[in-house]
């Protein structure tokens, strides 16, 4: 397993992920998920070692692929349901947390629906000097790093099964449309996708776009202005944001479009986001049935992409209203089931290299 580029001690964001971070996590999962082919789809990498997936907030994906992965390298695995534990009772969440360190917890895999916790866990874990990983499996708006992880992994490995790596992505373009302002995918996903030297066209309507979205990713990745980054432009009557190359984010490009088609033009691949209704707090849009006249992807408006276009939707998935069901279900077009698949191979290559250091063997 490549583990030499490999140093962090947790995964919280992927703002400052190298590029041979992103190689060694996509040329791990590729081996793991050759073993998950295999009929004994069980390793002993992690075996007496313990996950612990403290999800403060509901999940199917992410929570079920998390404790398979961990099970799949032989590691014991701790699951934490808030509405059932002592936090019903008052406990604080970094209490919960040090007494899953008391029961000799290795990694902790935190979700939250505030945006931080898995970072404020992982800096009292880091003040207790203690050897615990904290892998963040979403918080808030902030960020879903294993996700975009995956969704690289997916098409990465599209492109070339054998050798999955950052440089395929390069001069791709790679339409994400939808619930940009609320989703915290999108913002991993942008860390991931940009660093491959893609264009990354967003697009949707301004209530869920804003223009200080440009600006937010800038602040984020503590990059400066640089030739014109965030800049209005006129583009075919629209306006577009553009962020071009910062001191701090080189060969990166960011579009953001307030229409479907200019962002769906030629593009490569493309990426549809669920309306995260439970987060949004005011009226953001008319209606479902408008928004999916508009910013639902369609077979017929596919037709502006490449004809080998690909589409893909980080689930769960508000079928008729982000995409149609027709096209969730096109094998053709759709890679919405291999990004499932390839959740488990890319888990099982974060939870491997963050519990390498603690392992015995391999």
């Amino acid at each position: 397993m490549p583990t030499t580029t490999w140093n962090r001690h947790h995964v919280l964001s992927l703002a400052d992920f190298t590029a041979a971070e992103y190689d060694t996590v996509l040329q791990t999962a590729a081996s793991f998920q050759e073993v998950l082919s295999r009929r004994t789809k069980k390793v002993p990498t992690l075996q007496g070692q313990v996950v612990a997936n403290l999800f403060f907030e509901p999940s199917t994906r992410t929570r079920s692929s998390f404790e398979l992965a961990a099970k799949r390298l032989s590691a014991d695995t701790l699951n934490f349901a808030a509405s059932t534990s002592s936090m019903t009772k008052g406990e604080t969440i970094l209490d919960t947390a040090k007494t899953y360190l008391a029961m000799g917890t290795d990694i902790m895999v935190i979700r939250h629906r505030e945006a931080g916790v898995p970072n404020a866990i992982a800096a009292e874990m880091n003040r207790l000097g203690v050897k615990v990983s904290v892998l963040n499996a979403g918080d808030g708006q902030h960020e879903h790093p294993s996700q975009a992880l995956l969704d690289l992994f997916t098409i990465c490995t599209l492109i070339d099964p054998n050798h999955p790596r950052l440089e395929l992505l390069k001069d791709k373009k790679i339409a994400i449309v939808g619930d940009i302002l609320h989703s915290r995918v999108a913002r991993s996903n942008i860390w991931s996708l940009t660093a491959s030297g893609a264009q990354v066209h967003l697009a949707a309507p301004p209530t869920l776009l804003p223009k200080l979205f440009a600006e937010y990713v800038l602040e984020e990745s503590g990059g400066e202005r640089a030739g014109g980054a965030g800049e209005a432009e006129e583009a075919g009557g629209e306006e577009v944001v553009s962020i071009s190359p910062s001191s701090q984010i080189l060969n990166r490009q960011l579009f953001l479009h307030w229409q479907l088609e200019p962002a769906l033009q030629d593009a490569d691949f493309v990426m549809t986001l669920r309306l995260q209704k439970e987060r949004m707090t005011a009226h953001l849009l008319p209606s479902l049935r408008e928004y999916h006249q508009m910013f639902g992807i369609t077979r017929a408006k596919l037709q502006l992409c490449k004809s080998n276009v690909k589409v893909l939707h980080p689930g769960p998935v508000n079928r008729g209203v982000e995409i149609s069901s027709e096209l969730m279900d096109d094998p053709e077009f759709s890679l919405i089931q291999s990004q499932v698949t390839s959740g488990v191979a890319v888990r099982m290559a974060l939870l491997y290299l963050l519990g390498s250091g603690k392992a015995s063997g391999i």
